[in-house]
């Protein structure tokens, strides 16, 4: 088959939604079966239709039903997202027009305080689709030197700084110790944070009873069957996107549209993007998935996809209780700035992965003068010149084409991958939705916590200043001899502290 039909062939294009799909490139008999794609289909149906998805923590998986609430197994769940949709709306309205504001004005900032699927999904929406009405601002981890730098870029505008934090406890410790660094800056400068504080949390919540004992500005639900790397679509991305005067609606409607084509068993998008990614990838470690949007706007869809494929794919057990090795690396940077990066590993050196490229027809402003026209030239020509030089290599890609960004086209590309994982997740027998290794590393995490509150007691008792060198001595009298390796840690830090 030459180049021309082979294209042809493995290219679909969806004329009303401006999408398209080229498997081309990527071309290889299919390790996967029609009992295996009638079986994927099945597990997605019953994921819609309210089964237990989340074994881990006995859960259903719901994110599905956030842009089509009538599919909701109970009407008072459909009910419930409608409402939460219209509330955010109408917040978001009134603090664009000023109608909420501060005492010293209309909010000119937005600080969102969220981790992981609380500050991704957001960051992705800002980026792409973004106005000017507000500046928005991050908080997204739980480094004080990134508190700092944040809080300095706020500076004197602070008093009029709208504050969203994500979290579906409330202890979860990166948002909660960035709520403590905001409030401490406001105490500072005589600010009320209930005056300038939303929380999107679950009900009855640590978080939820804070703010409606502080009576804050608004509470907006999480819900236990949204884990939070599908959960762009509830509350935590709508709210930061709605207040950024992106149309919420149409990106829900794309995502919806998305859903729509990927339920189908033929022409299925989806399917063919998840059955590509398990060829190429061996259904494993084989390969990494390397994400290259050639679109500025897109400069996010790599760290987010990061999260909702490796948090869903990367785990130890299988259903069936097996030990596996599985997982789908991602990792991608941006068009054409991967020109002068790491293009040229891609092109000459390990075989290890596959690409896949987003490109972007055309931008959000026309190209009217010649330097805008020739810039857009040579970065659909950088696109090509890459995806070319790839194949002439035998280096595998696939290309998703998108007509311009939207909100309906981010909101299309977001349901695609979503189910894309969904179904590899499936071909791999690895339950997507639930996360075990995400929880071991928050126990590990408390114990070594709980080890430097003991260290610490044990040095003020000696009247002693922490010194790694002390490391062994110290594990001893402590008896801890086998957490030296981190008692040492702990006292170089420690030492490091004013």
């Amino acid at each position: 088959m030459d180049g021309w039909e082979n294209f042809r062939k493995n290219w679909l294009w969806f004329e009303e939604f401006g999408f398209g799909l080229d498997l081309s490139g990527a071309q290889r008999k299919s390790k996967i079966d029609a009992n295996a794609e009638l079986a994927a289909f099945r597990a997605m149906e019953d994921l819609e239709g309210g089964a237990i998805a989340n074994g881990s923590e006995n859960r259903r998986v719901g994110h599905y039903w956030l842009r089509a609430p009538e599919l909701a197994p109970e009407r008072s769940i459909g009910d419930e997202i409608v409402r939460t949709l219209e509330r955010v709306k109408a917040f978001a309205a009134d603090v664009r027009s000023g109608k909420i504001r501060t005492e010293a004005g209309p909010f000119s900032d937005l600080l969102c305080i969220g981790i992981g699927g609380s500050a991704l999904g957001a960051q992705l929406l800002i980026g792409a689709l973004g106005g000017d009405n507000l500046q928005v601002h991050f908080f997204d981890n739980t480094d004080p030197d990134g508190f700092r730098i944040t809080l300095d870029k706020i500076g004197h505008r602070l008093e009029r700084t709208l504050v969203i934090v994500t979290s579906k406890s409330g202890s979860t410790p990166e948002p909660r110790n960035g709520l403590a660094a905001v409030e401490e800056e406001m105490d500072k400068a005589g600010l009320r944070l209930g005056k300038r504080a939303v929380a999107v949390t679950c009900s009855g919540s640590e978080l939820d009873r804070r703010a409606e004992d502080e009576s804050w500005l608004g509470r907006f639900p999480m819900w236990d069957w949204v884990g939070g790397r599908t959960s762009v679509t509830s509350a935590v991305g709508l709210l930061p996107a709605a207040l950024s005067a992106i149309d919420v609606d149409e990106f829900l409607a794309g995502a919806a549209a998305m859903d729509r084509l990927t339920r189908n068993v033929e022409n299925n998008p989806a399917m063919g993007l998840a059955k590509a990614c398990y060829d190429l990838s061996g259904g494993g470690p084989a390969a990494a998935m390397v994400v290259i949007p050639y679109c500025d706007r897109l400069c996010h869809i790599s760290r987010y996809l990061q999260q909702l494929a490796m948090e869903s794919l990367g785990k130890k057990l299988s259903r069936s209780g097996q030990e596996l090795s599985g997982g789908l690396t991602v990792y991608g940077n941006r068009g054409s700035t991967d020109q002068h990066s790491y293009v040229q590993q891609l092109r000459d050196g390990l075989k290890n992965f596959f690409v896949v490229f987003i490109e972007v027809l055309s931008g959000r402003e026309p190209r009217r003068t010649k330097a805008m026209k020739n810039a857009g030239n040579y970065l659909e020509g950088f696109y090509l010149g890459t995806k070319a030089a790839l194949a002439e290599a035998g280096r595998p890609s696939i290309t998703i084409t998108l007509r311009q960004i939207t909100a309906h086209s981010v909101g299309m590309l977001v349901a695609l991958f979503e189910r894309t994982v969904g179904f590899y997740g499936e071909f791999t027998d690895v339950n997507a939705y639930d996360q075990p290794g995400v929880e071991a590393g928050k126990k590990a995490a408390d114990r070594l916590l709980a080890l430097l509150d003991e260290l610490k007691l044990f040095l003020e008792k000696k009247n002693m200043s922490p010194n790694g060198n002390d490391a062994e001595a110290i594990a001893a009298a402590m008896g801890r001899p086998k957490d030296v390796e981190m008692l040492f840690k702990w006292l170089e830090f420690l030492r490091a502290q004013p």
